[in-house]
């Protein structure tokens, strides 16, 4: 039994869908057919997506116009080879631009840089509600105002590597953008921001970008080191990035017994995984203590977190109901749903789930 009652446990959560049609230098071109053709730069890729159960809206012919397909091997959907149709650099530049809260453009379509499917996922009431919830209502001017005068301008450098991923989750783009809203909104110093399996680098870039001291960790050597490439083709080789190789678990636990907090934590785990020294991540055995751990982390006067999970066979409730567990003492509001991108004119591919916890103003 627990020792503290979980007075949250009898919320009813809405579930919201938050779409981004990508920014300039990234498009969802079209999907359907079990597969995704997509513009990275000036490269067009075409990728397998699962759940993409209908039918492609733009003709063969433009499909074919691809620079590289890919094919999943049996084994592992993630792992296969890339067929190259066209000529594509070993490694090619993505600008990605977003402004900082309080700015006129967005990466999508709301002032949040989000989409929300209003009419089908959310009262217009709660929708208005969280469509005005950042900087505005939790940052004093003088700083929100600083912070919208710099933004967040990051380069990207895309690869294909024998994995469909090419160094970029275009669909993280309102995470990214509410992340930057919570580091405006910091006022008791610099933010901190601690990025857990974090990849390439891309929050990790926008988030020093926009002044926040950064911890980044990853337990693969290459995904650090194509971070740190980011960060050159990012002219941000000065910003304050303490880049880590090491098991997010023991990591974790590390910080808790030193006595480590942050203000901004991102959580970004796969299914299945290994540390460097063969540790074993298993996402539905591991996150519920690992999570609690993380929250020991967070700055006890001003702290946000946000859970993404890439597990097709789980639901958005479940790790809503995990994030309310594992906060319940620290109040302050939740916002669970899923991730998508919508090709301009057709289709939204549904892509993760994700429950995003703020602390009380």
């Amino acid at each position: 039994m627990h020792d503290t009652p979980r007075t949250s446990s009898t919320h009813r959560p809405a579930i919201d869908l938050i779409e981004t049609e990508g920014f300039a230098d990234y498009a969802l071109l079209d999907s359907g057919g079990g597969r995704k053709l997509e513009r990275f730069g000036a490269i067009i890729v075409d990728r397998p997506e699962p759940q993409a159960l209908w039918m492609p809206r733009l003709a063969k012919s433009e499909w074919a116009n691809a620079h590289a397909v890919f094919s999943a091997s049996a084994e592992d959907e993630e792992k296969g080879r890339w067929r190259i149709d066209k000529p594509v650099p070993d490694r090619w530049p993505i600008r990605l631009e977003l402004d900082a809260p309080g700015g006129q453009r967005h990466a999508a379509g709301s002032p949040s840089g989000e989409s929300r499917d209003a009419n089908h996922h959310a009262p217009s009431g709660r929708l208005r509600a969280a469509e005005s919830e950042g900087a505005n209502h939790h940052a004093p001017s003088g700083r929100l105002r600083a912070a919208e005068s710099e933004g967040a301008n990051v380069k990207l450098l895309c690869k294909m590597q024998g994995l469909w991923h090419l160094g970029l989750f275009p669909e993280q783009v309102p995470h990214w953008r509410w992340m930057l809203e919570r580091i405006a909104a910091v006022t008791s110093g610099p933010p901190r921001v601690l990025n857990l399996f974090a990849y390439t680098g891309a929050a990790t870039l926008l988030a020093a970008a926009a002044g926040a001291e950064v911890t980044h960790l990853d337990a693969s050597k290459k995904a650090i080191a194509w971070g740190r490439e980011n960060q050159t083709a990012s002219k941000l080789d000065a910003a304050k990035i303490r880049w880590i190789l090491d098991d997010a678990a023991k990591f974790v636990a590390r910080e808790v017994r030193r006595g480590k907090t942050y203000h901004v934590i991102l959580i970004d785990p796969p299914k299945f995984g290994r540390g460097p020294e063969g540790e074993v991540w298993d996402l539905f055995t591991n996150l519920p203590g690992f999570l609690s751990d993380c929250a020991q982390l967070l700055d006890p006067k001003q702290s946000s977190m946000i859970l993404t999970v890439y597990a097709i066979r789980a639901s958005a409730l479940a790790f809503d109901q995990l994030m309310r567990d594992t906060l319940h003492d620290k109040g302050g509001q939740f916002h669970t749903g899923e991730l998508a991108i919508r090709a301009r004119g057709g289709f939204a591919v549904p892509t993760s789930l994700f429950t995003r916890w703020v602390s009380a103003p």
